[in-house]
């Protein structure tokens, strides 16, 4: 095994971590970087196989794997925020380590991606399935296609998109084989059965206009994480935290206020 997962670490207090979704790395919470390091010590980190965290050379690529490795760069005991497929991740560390989660917070994500007729909203399995085959063809291009789903529905769509490109390129991009294996994540980890032993204080937000997570989500969790509060922002879909940063922060700090 080689490389050491990339963190940054910002602010004074106690321990915030962020963790970023599939094909990006930790500039995506750019836009609330210096609001969560003026509340406690934020860790940014790139996921393993994302930006400055090289996957681990001979090691297999998958979800275990990957939590693990996050799990070994995170402070002793943290508030976890996760986005997207961090967010998945989040909740896999939350179950594992409980002892080391103070809070969790899963934003615009899921404890199973793909939708599932009629009761479990979500990203429609050919999609999940169209992006894995264009992978080889043109990662590049498949990359900047899923970006720009994530913005569909903000009122911000075109500068959200562009302002997430300049983010992604300006680290290493992922390779085409952790890409493909994070699709796999997507589509087939389902933690939902698990929820309920979440011992954590939960706190979920999701974006009105989401064409990946639809906030129709929240109410179907409720039922299987009843304590766990959620915020909708309103005028947001993938990204919240850069369509509506003011608003997220907001109902983030409310949350934070009450359990740290």
């Amino acid at each position: 095994m080689v490389a050491k997962v990339w963190t940054d670490v910002s602010g004074t207090g106690a321990d915030i971590v962020v963790l970023h979704g599939w094909g990006l790395n930790a500039t995506i919470w750019t836009p609330i970087q210096a609001e969560l390091a003026a509340l406690g010590r934020l860790t940014r980190i790139d996921l393993p196989g994302y930006g400055e965290s090289p996957w681990p050379t001979a090691q297999p690529i998958s979800f275990a794997k990957l939590c693990e490795l996050t799990r070994s760069a995170l402070p002793e005991r943290c508030h976890l925020i996760g986005w997207s497929l961090g967010g998945l991740v989040a909740t896999q560390i939350a179950l594992d380590e409980p002892e080391r989660i103070q809070s969790l917070t899963t934003v615009a994500s899921s404890p199973y991606f793909p939708a599932q007729a009629p009761d479990w909203p979500g990203i429609e399995p050919s999609i999940l399935s169209q992006f894995g085959k264009q992978l080889s063809k043109d990662f590049r291009r498949t990359v900047e296609r899923f970006l720009a789903l994530q913005s569909l529905g903000s009122p911000h769509a075109k500068q959200d998109v562009k302002i997430i490109k300049e983010w992604l390129f300006s680290k290493p991009m992922a390779s085409v084989d952790v890409l493909d294996a994070g699709l796999d994540m997507l589509a087939q980890v389902d933690l939902r059965g698990e929820l309920n032993r979440l011992a954590m204080p939960f706190f979920r937000i999701y974006g009105r206009l989401d064409a990946l997570v639809p906030s129709a989500l929240a109410e179907h969790v409720e039922r299987l994480a009843p304590d766990s509060p959620y915020f909708i922002a309103p005028q947001c879909s993938h990204a919240p935290f850069i369509s509506d940063p003011d608003a997220f922060m907001q109902a983030w700090q409310e949350f934070f206020n009450r359990v740290r």
